[in-house]
């Protein structure tokens, strides 16, 4: 018999070298949108990303950005390889993990054959290859994002724990045990997601060493539980929490220099390492000597983190929350700036509060006094009680749109306070969302996106048409969301896969047979399974309109399923033994017919979609951003997607360093400020009146409006040098004798210095003679946070030298409502001193030749145009916000009546962002009319009968519901104004053919009603 162990071995490679080739072939060659911009830009040069941090992910990307050799536009794709690399070796240990699983089942039946042999190997690879091909993991795999090498971390412990099973009987065999401990340690550098895999290494260690009994059981469930609430709220937090108190005890206390205290209790803490070991060596007490070198290797793995707090020391450019010390890395640990939110207790969205009580003070250096202060307290909000309860699923910050998303869900209760009715959501409304949404909608979606099939990639808040899981049979399909043959092909794209539902039937099959045959190994990947899962939704508490889809938070779920997929070959195999008599026979054939029913038709439908080769989108999009900004500018944004592939451009590519780019959002942080008064690169210093402990943690949070009754409008200048005075004789005090800074009128205007707008650029010299004298505006918020405040400083003293721009109007409007001065220059807005007169609704002018010259000959659009690159949601996206550029060109153009220019504009984007890539909808109504106008017909009648196309199939997917004319009355009664639109522009510019065509076509659908 060939040796198991080789063929085991051998086997596993195989399929680690396929994972490698098809992430390898499918992988971007540069930065993805969300976060992979940072966190490439923060590993290619050891920077600080956003918290809670992920410093070993960056040290690995830093090592591999090296095979980059020097040319920067290859960093990213070596980033990439890493996810690549971390996803297919997640891949390999996955195969050994269902290949040991399998070999306990085969071996309970006899001594290992080759029959049994190669139904072991045979399962592992349909487990491993099905995970290589799931929809959630494959996305992850091919981007410069962490959750690749988590999933890595995840499917390394369990393999650990496996083969520590293995050999538990071995003295040397608690040596696997450490190495988990310090893999864990490690993991954390990257995400905690690892960290869930806990209570199933627990349970692997009980059933090993202990008789099983129902009082064991749940002494190992609770025992497991605690010692991952102690990992995750203890010793991750704790360690810096305690370093954190003994700096402020010697510092304050003692009086002892900075970073002293953190350095003493570093030296007890190892001292107090060492001395335990070699007692528990000396005392020969193995247990309590494994947990302390589990300890110690756990810690080790974590000091990875020690990495942010030198980087953070060096002033990167990108360094965010400046975790210097002890005190400010617990704040970036704990994640402060995002907030928390209720898990098992709290409030309901519309709860009333009482009052608002002090938890915790935050404190700062100070560096006259040499010790820390308290910069500001934290405070938590305390809810009427009548609205709180346990597990509360329907909270939320007060936005808008969570609320009328949760009254979809409320029956309700009315409950009095303060002679004012409220409605309070039922338990029973909060358990009827926490399944229907976060359950339903949020995790067993993306399970069947995964197992069963997908519809689109368009991201869902519940319609039928968008992002939900089909299965590819008619009869399932079309009862839950209609007739399928009749969806639009606008909501058609490369996402929509079919898989039958014969990767869930397989995974099904074998997590049944595992509880039949290998009960406690079934208990185990069911913890994995539920803890990566539904325990991942309950802990993560999401509130409705999501930003994008979350289906990657659990990947781990995914995994524990694979595994279950891999052992169903084996249960079809036992069956199919009593069919095919000869035992190697029956393992390849069964093993066969399964890779091609599962992995094979994963890999077949989700190919298209996860091919990201050849895509540039977001790296072209960002440099389209900064290229279309004149030199020396400031550029302000204000999400991930409009800053982070910014941030790659510059720091990885350098391209346009002189631009600087200033994140809104984050600028109410005051290290954000601090940053900004820096020269980073070439781009000048933001200068400014309000000095560095102005913009302090604690001061100047909140500057509230108090109104002091000035009629005119007032410098922006002289209202900043108000705020920045520290006379108090000027100001309103409160208690403690602090100065209360306030915002005297809300009225305020810059004084034009027209040449030096000329002479800087920020003003084209042949429209000098439109430059105003004063831009006046109004705030209309009643207070303003710091971001504000920085924005409104900088603007104070600009002193009209450098051209300031903006990813979106909107980013400042509450303290700049001033968007009659604000124009479009290519994708971006540049503020001037010019009023605006066009023939745009939200008064928003143009710089019509630049724009022209900009889009259409210097953008790049990211292949997206080219035949095999796949459109993804997010390119998809921002295409459409670019589409706006063209939109508003095409309408200046046309009130200018330079026709022919306009139609060109149309042609460039419709070659860029061709029709059967991009589904036309109601807002290209624009561009028909723009056709017609400039005599293109034949233009106007391919654009107006691919609109009619896609608005005709909507009319006849909505009427195909019994109650279509009651549910989707709106949605028809739009469907037919736009056919019979298009088909009297037909009519007015004499396309007599094409208007009787629509309306022949409209009066159909009218009788059909």
């Amino acid at each position: 018999m060939i040796s198991y162990r080789k063929i085991n071995n051998l086997a596993g490679w195989a399929i680690f070298a396929i994972a490698t080739i098809v992430y390898m072939l499918t992988i971007e060659p540069t930065a993805s949108w969300w976060d992979c911009g940072e966190y490439i830009a923060t590993a290619f040069k050891l920077q600080v990303g956003h918290p809670p941090g992920a410093p070993l992910f960056q040290i690995l990307g830093r090592f591999f950005s090296l095979f980059a050799f020097g040319d920067v536009t290859k960093v990213a794709l070596m980033v990439n390889i890493m996810s690549a690399l971390s996803s297919s070796f997640t891949i390999l240990f996955l195969f050994w993990s269902i290949s040991m699983l399998a070999k306990k089942i085969a071996l309970q039946k006899g001594e290992m054959s080759d029959g049994k042999m190669f139904m072991i190997v045979g399962s592992a690879a349909v487990g491993a290859l099905a995970y290589t091909f799931s929809d959630s993991f494959w996305f992850s795999a091919v981007e410069g994002e962490v959750y690749a090498m988590s999933s890595f971390f995840t499917a390394l412990v369990i393999w650990a724990i496996l083969k520590w099973e293995e050999n538990a009987d071995k003295a040397t065999s608690v040596r696997w045990l450490i190495l988990i401990a310090y893999l864990m340690g490690l993991s954390v550098g990257v995400h905690l997601l690892n960290l869930l895999a806990i209570p199933a290494i627990a349970f692997v260690f009980y059933y090993r060493k202990y008789k099983s009994t129902t009082k064991g059981f749940i002494i190992t469930g609770v025992v497991s539980l605690l010692i991952l609430a102690i990992v995750m709220y203890v010793i991750i937090p704790g360690i810096v929490s305690l370093s954190s108190s003994f700096e402020l005890f010697f510092v304050n206390s003692i009086g002892l220099p900075f970073n002293s205290g953190t350095l003493i209790y570093f030296i007890i803490l190892v001292s107090a390492l060492v001395f335990g070991i070699r007692y528990t060596i000396r005392k020969k007490k193995l247990v309590l000597n494994t947990i302390l070198l589990g300890f110690v290797f756990f810690l080790i793995g974590y000091s990875s983190f020690f990495m942010l707090v030198v980087r953070a020391n060096a002033n990167t450019p990108i360094n965010e929350n400046s975790p210097k010390d002890a005190i400010s890395l617990l704040s970036y640990l704990n994640r402060e700036q995002y907030g928390s939110w209720p898990i098992f207790s709290g409030a309901y969205y519309n709860a009333p509060a009482i009052e608002y009580k002090n938890t915790n003070d935050v404190y700062i250096k100070d560096n006259k006094t040499g010790k820390y202060v308290v910069a500001k307290t934290n405070f938590e909000t305390v809810y009427d009680s009548r609205f709180t309860t346990i597990l509360p699923r329907m909270w939320s910050n007060r936005e808008e749109s969570h609320i009328q998303k949760y009254k979809e869900y409320i029956k309700g209760e009315p409950i009095k306070v303060n002679d004012k009715v409220i409605i309070k959501p039922t338990f029973g409304d909060n358990l009827n969302y926490f399944f229907s949404y976060q359950v339903g909608h949020m995790y067993l979606r993306y399970f069947m996106w995964n197992f069963v099939g997908r519809q689109n990639d368009i991201e869902s808040q519940g319609s039928l048409t968008e992002g939900n899981w089909i299965s590819g049979i008619p009869f399932l399909d079309n009862r839950r969301l209609g007739d399928q043959s009749l969806l639009p092909d606008a909501y058609k794209n490369d996402a929509t896969n079919k898989f039958y539902f014969l990767p869930l039937i397989l995974g099904l099959i074998g997590l049944f047979f595992h509880v039949k045959r290998s009960r406690k190994d079934a208990w185990v990947v069911t913890l994995i399974f539920v803890l990566t899962g539904l325990a991942i939704v309950v802990y993560l508490n999401q509130y409705p309109h999501q930003p994008r889809e979350r289906d990657y938070a659990y990947a781990g779920s995914f995994y524990a399923f694979a595994i279950w997929i891999g052992l169903g070959v084996m249960a079809i195999a036992e069956k199919t033994a009593y069919l095919i008599k000869n035992s190697k026979v029956n393992a390849f054939a069964v093993t066969a017919v399964c890779i091609l029913l599962v992995p094979v038709l994963m890999a077949s439908e989700g190919w298209n979609d996860h091919d990201r080769s050849g895509k540039y989108a977001a790296r072209d999009f960002a440099m389209n951003y900064l290229d279309h900004c004149d030199p020396n500018a400031v550029i302000y944004t204000i999400g991930d997607n409009d800053t982070f592939p910014l941030w790659y451009v510059q720091e990885v590519e350098g391209f346009r360093t002189d631009v600087r780019v200033v994140n809104y959002m984050l600028s109410s942080g005051d290290w954000y400020v601090h940053q900004m008064a820096r020269k980073i690169y070439d781009a000048d210093l933001l200068p400014m009146t309000i000095n560095h402990d102005q913009y302090q943690l604690g001061s100047n949070e909140q500057v509230p409006y108090i109104d002091r009754k000035i009629p005119r409008y007032t410098e922006l200048k002289e209202v900043i040098d108000f705020i920045a005075s520290e006379n108090i004789a000027t100001k309103a005090s409160y208690q403690g004798g602090r100065t209360l800074n306030f915002f005297p009128t809300k009225k305020v205007k810059l004084t034009v210095d027209s040449a030096a707008c000329v002479e800087n650029g920020i003003v084209p010299r042949e429209l000098a003679h439109l430059i105003v004298k004063e831009v006046e505006w109004e705030i209309s918020t009643n207070y303003i946070g710091k971001n504000d405040l920085a924005f409104l400083d900088f603007m104070a003293n600009n002193n009209w030298e450098r051209p300031v721009y903006f990813s979106n109007p909107a980013v400042v409007k509450d303290v700049f409502n001033a968007t009659e001065y604000m124009f479009q220059d290519g994708v971006v807005f540049k503020f001037m001193p010019i009023k605006a007169e066009n023939s745009d609704k939200a008064a928003i002018g143009m710089l019509v030749d630049n724009t022209y010259d900009k889009l259409l000959t210097k953008s790049k659009w990211g292949n997206l145009n080219k035949h095999g690159v796949t459109v993804d949601r997010e390119s998809m996206r921002n295409a459409m916000i670019a589409r706006n550029g063209f939109v508003r060109l095409t309408r200046e153009l046309v009130t200018q009546n330079k026709l022919d220019s306009a139609a060109n504009v149309i042609d460039n984007y419709f070659n860029e962002f061709p029709m059967d890539k991009f589904p036309t909808d109601i807002y290209v109504t624009q561009f028909v009319e723009v056709y017609y106008k400039a005599e293109r017909f034949d233009r106007a009648v391919i654009l107006s009968r691919d609109l009619a196309k896609r608005f005709l199939q909507e009319f006849d997917y909505y009427t195909s519901f019994s109650n279509g004319m009651t549910v989707f009355k709106d949605q028809i009664g739009q469907t037919l104004a736009i056919i019979r639109m298009i088909g009297q522009w037909a009519k007015e510019h004499n396309q007599v053919d094409f208007a009787e065509e629509i309306e022949s076509l409209y009066q159909q659908k009218i009788n059909s009603l």
